[in-house]
């Protein structure tokens, strides 16, 4: 039956008559009236006003110069993958000249119709499926092109042919469709791994800007700190110091000073062997660490050298009896280890 459908014949487009010669016609717009004269071509009539010798001229063909819609039927075309197709188009055509569409070809519309079918199947086996597809433009656009090339001695002229519908097999159509969802899980997957991606290059970059951000908030409060209260700290020391060294040296610059330097001497060797152990297991001793006088006397040995010359001008500055009154180092060290005692 498809096989009978496709050979049949497509509807006439002309009249079921045509009009008869009565000397006076009028040809309606857009339309072409080709008159023979004694069975010979004579000439063709414009639209409007037109006067025929009866019996002797006779409207042999009516063309329509406008625009014609001709449904292509389904057909059967088996692509370059192996693949039978169903398609069916719709072709549009229009009359350039009515003599070559009236003289040239017996049914122009069944001949561009069968052109159309034949040059599709021609079409569709070059192509792969999915290639159909994707390039239905240039599909129609080829069998535009090898269409005008045939109809040109006809008096037609192709304007365009669009696919109307492809039925593809059921199993081939399954495929298609399994194929279609393993891209989307595909590309579903993609798109989920690169948004982890981004995911932990923003986390990444976030604690990277965390991290300079506090180690630049760390080395601003140091250097604050350093500018601020360190200074401060070490100013405030310093001056500490300075009136620490003043009220000392005022201290030994009284009377019985000698003494008091000599028993804070003293003192700091005590304290300073008591710690000796605790900060090495080696400890290296002098070989008089039992004789204490003797340290002592050391040390006020050279804290009396450091000071000769500041006791030169003192003693210069002062009456000599303030000096007689200053009792001597070792007299001093002798009462002290007595009153100890």
């Amino acid at each position: 039956l498809k096989r009978a459908a496709q050979l049949a014949p497509a509807p006439c487009r002309w009249n079921s008559g045509l009009p008869v010669n009565i000397g006076v016609l009028f040809v309606p717009q857009q339309e072409a009236w080709v008159v023979e004269r004694m069975g010979k071509f004579h000439r063709i009539l414009e639209p409007g006003l037109n006067f025929l010798i009866p019996l002797l001229d006779r409207i042999r063909y009516v063309q329509s110069l406008k625009e014609i819609v001709i449904n292509v039927p389904e057909q059967s075309a088996v692509t370059l993958d192996n693949v039978t197709l169903q398609i069916d188009g719709v072709l549009y055509l229009r009359v350039m000249d009515p003599y070559k569409a009236s003289y040239g070809v017996e049914d122009p519309e069944y001949a561009v119709t069968q052109l159309a079918q034949t040059t599709m199947r021609s079409e569709l086996g070059k192509l792969s499926l999915d290639r159909v597809f994707r390039e239905r433009e240039s599909l129609n656009a080829s069998i535009v092109d090898a269409i005008n090339q045939a109809s040109d001695c006809w008096g037609i002229r192709c304007l365009r042919y669009e696919i109307k519908d492809i039925h593809v097999p059921p199993r081939v159509k399954e495929s298609m469709q399994m194929q279609v969802e393993a891209e989307r899980r595909k590309r579903a997957t993609v798109l989920e791994s690169e948004g982890t991606r981004e995911s932990a290059i923003n986390v990444a970059e976030g604690q990277k800007q965390a991290q300079i951000l506090a180690s630049e908030a760390e080395k601003a409060e140091q250097i604050n700190k350093a500018a601020g209260r360190e200074a401060n700290a070490m100013l405030v020391k310093a001056r500490a110091k300075a009136e620490a060294i003043q009220l000392l040296a005022a201290a030994l610059s009284q009377q019985h000073g000698n003494a008091a330097a000599s028993l804070s001497v003293a003192e700091q060797y005590v304290n300073a062997f008591s710690k000796i152990a605790k900060d090495s297991n080696t400890v290296l001793l002098p070989a008089n660490t039992g004789d204490v006088t003797n340290m002592v006397a050391q040390a006020l040995g050279i804290y009396t050298t450091l000071t000769k010359p500041q006791a030169v001008k003192t003693q210069e500055e002062m009456p000599s009896a303030h000096e007689n009154s200053q009792p001597p180092a070792a007299e001093v060290l002798k009462a002290e280890q007595g009153s100890s005692s």
